[in-house]
């Protein structure tokens, strides 16, 4: 007696490899339900395929530094630089060496709904996870670069652990911990890439909870960036507490009381 297509579903949904004898078989059914059904679950074990080579190749850079003799390496990014409004956040993340997790990318390439989802995985898993918040009237003292480093520097201090190998995207901080700078490195680099997400959902909830207390600058959607809307509220209703008032055009629209 023939399986069901809903039998055969729920059987490829455990085949893990593409050489797999009942992937060819069910490939050959007579069945074109059934063939398309196994044509598309090869396709994704081709596409997981591809996204696990992938990720073996963003552990490049830890892997030399292990190979060097560190064993407790921290991926640094930080979130924020742009916007008119709100904190500059950094990530620290140190990731176990067994660690993975499929699809794991620069979180500007994510959706946010995958950000959310890769940040709870992120934070579970994660042999330590720190962060560094400069608000914004630092920002405006020191200036949006310095201000960068900084929380790059509060997050590294936040881990329960000082890390012996730092990998920075595209900057360096003042720290005796020896740091290799990787340009795009958020996009060469795992742990990288995991504090990318640490530090965009963190800075995106705090963008909210602000949102909640100025809701016409619609921080929520635009997360403290210059879009039309907060633009607009800008000239309407002046600078926040949370603006960035060094920046253009906030520093245009200051009110003097």
């Amino acid at each position: 007696m023939k399986r069901t297509v809903k039998e055969i579903e729920a059987i490829l949904e455990q085949v893990s490899s593409k050489q797999d004898p009942l992937l060819e078989m069910f490939m050959a059914d007579d069945r074109i339900s059934v063939r398309r059904l196994a044509a598309r679950h090869a396709g994704k074990l081709e596409k997981s395929q591809q996204l696990k080579k992938k990720f073996e190749e963003l552990k490049v850079f830890e892997t030399a530094a292990l190979q060097k003799g560190h064993r407790w390496i921290a991926g640094i990014d930080e979130a924020g630089r742009g916007p008119l409004a709100g904190p500059v956040v950094a990530g620290a993340v140190v990731l176990p060496s067994d660690f993975y997790l499929e699809g794991l990318n620069d979180s500007k390439q994510l959706s946010e709904s995958k950000r959310d989802a890769f940040y709870e995985i992120i934070v579970k898993e994660a042999a330590a996870v720190g962060t560094g918040v400069v608000e914004a009237g630092e920002i405006d003292r020191i200036n949006i670069y310095q201000a960068s480093r900084k929380a790059m520097k509060l997050a590294v201090e936040s881990l329960p652990e000082a890390p012996d190998f730092l990998l920075i995207d595209a900057m360096e901080i003042e720290t005796d911990i020896p740091q290799e700078k990787l340009i795009k490195g958020d996009a060469r680099s795992i742990s990288i890439a995991a504090a990318s997400i640490v530090a965009k959902v963190t800075r995106d909830r705090m963008m909210r909870e602000i949102a909640a207390r100025h809701p016409e600058y619609g921080f929520d959607r635009n997360m403290g960036y210059g879009t039309e809307q907060h633009v607009s509220a800008l000239k309407l209703y002046g600078a926040t507490p949370f603006h960035r008032r060094t920046f253009s055009p906030v520093k245009e629209n200051l009110r003097t009381e």
